[in-house]
């Protein structure tokens, strides 16, 4: 049962309630209208089911935070810790302290025009944000909260960095300079693989007589140590290699055992992005007069150089791992050669006889009513 009393323990009038679990509860109002208002509604959300306790939506956002991050296991390592960094260090200092159900949609919003002016990049604002959602999301889940405040915020767009494609003649310049390290970079020209997806590779991935990698594991450097785990979207791919990279493949394989790495660093072990990029990357860019070319070009260049050689979308995406070859057009839908003209002109051979391709061939009576016409 639902009552309206006087506030025993001062002036003006408390709401009491029993919640779904039979507890008393109660809150203070200075009008008896608004205490009377606030029971009706909150009856109402009980008879939807949408019933949430207020003493659930006092709990900080730092407590459920913490919960939140904790059951990031079905993420990648790297994923989790980005997602545990963006909470430290942009959602906590502002909202760690507030009450889950204090926070407002507005609030949300100052935070995030705060985020952009202090020079934060929109996809770390947008990331941010994404956090937060996720966290308030749970919330919602768990019953402490009836709505995101962090739902239908206006963000930053996001500029998609301009892709980097080098021609086959960069390419070879850029091979020649890194020495005796080209064969590294010959392979994430043309074959298209993440850095870590070369630095995981294994001999017994390398099948030399049908000329494929076999791309099954990825291996990334987070804080400072070596993570192993799926490629990006959890399946294996075979991605071809040109003939001409297979002697030195082989070469690299031998002597090695199934399990051992296909390329190592100078000490044994995985190659790490950032030191392959200060010894053997950034030397040879600047070697082979190459500005403003990131590891990650190669990636791009080994798309565009396969479009020019004419594969399609669907070899594109397999090769480069993309979840859908939507993804892949999206990145490179400007390197596809625009085939409408070459659509038009087989399609004008299946024109039936009956429809003239010149108006002076149109049958006598349609020219005469033509002529009436005007």
């Amino acid at each position: 049962m639902a009552s309206i009393g006087k506030n025993p323990r001062g002036a003006g009038w408390q709401a009491r309630w029993r919640d779904p679990g039979g507890r008393q509860r109660k809150k203070n109002f200075a009008r008896k209208v608004d205490a009377q208002r606030w029971l009706d509604q909150m009856q109402a959300e009980r008879h939807r089911g949408q019933y949430i306790d207020p003493i659930a939506g006092k709990v900080r956002v730092r407590d459920v935070a913490e919960g939140w991050a904790s059951g990031l296991t079905h993420l990648k390592v790297s994923t989790a810790t980005r997602y545990r960094g963006l909470l430290t260090g942009h959602i906590l200092p502002r909202f760690g302290s507030w009450a889950i159900a204090d926070l407002r949609h507005t609030d949300v919003r100052d935070w995030v025009r705060d985020l952009s002016a202090s020079g934060l990049s929109a996809g770390s604002v947008r990331q941010a944000h994404r956090v937060l959602s996720l966290i308030l999301a749970e919330a919602v889940k768990d019953g402490r909260i009836s709505r995101n405040a962090a739902a239908g915020v206006q963000l930053p767009r996001a500029v998609r960095l301009e892709p980097r494609f080098l021609s086959a003649e960069e390419v070879g310049r850029l091979v020649a300079a890194a020495g005796s390290n080209g064969l590294s970079v010959a392979v994430l020209a043309f074959c298209g693989l993440r850095f870590g997806e070369l630095s995981a590779l294994k001999v017994r991935r390398v099948n030399l007589l049908r000329r494929r990698l076999v791309v099954a594991e990825s291996v990334t450097e987070v804080g400072g140590r070596l993570v192993w785990s799926t490629p990006k979207t959890n399946r294996t791919r075979p991605v071809p290699f040109p003939p001409a990279l297979g002697p030195g493949i082989e070469a690299l394989c031998a002597g090695k055992g199934p399990d051992d790495l296909l390329f190592t660093a100078p000490g044994g072990g995985a190659v790490r992005l950032g030191n392959w990029r200060h010894r053997v990357f950034d030397p040879a860019c600047r070697e082979a007069g190459l500005v403003n070319v990131r590891p990650h070009d190669l990636r791009h260049t080994a798309a565009s150089l396969a479009i020019a050689a004419g594969a399609n979308v669907k070899a594109v995406q397999q090769m480069l791992g993309h979840a859908s070859a939507a993804m892949t057009l999206d990145v490179y839908a400007g390197l596809f050669g625009d085939d409408l003209d070459a659509v038009a002109l087989a399609l004008d051979g299946l024109v039936p006889p009956m429809c003239p391709r010149d108006p002076a061939e149109a049958p006598k009576e349609r020219r005469q009513h033509a002529t009436d016409a005007v």
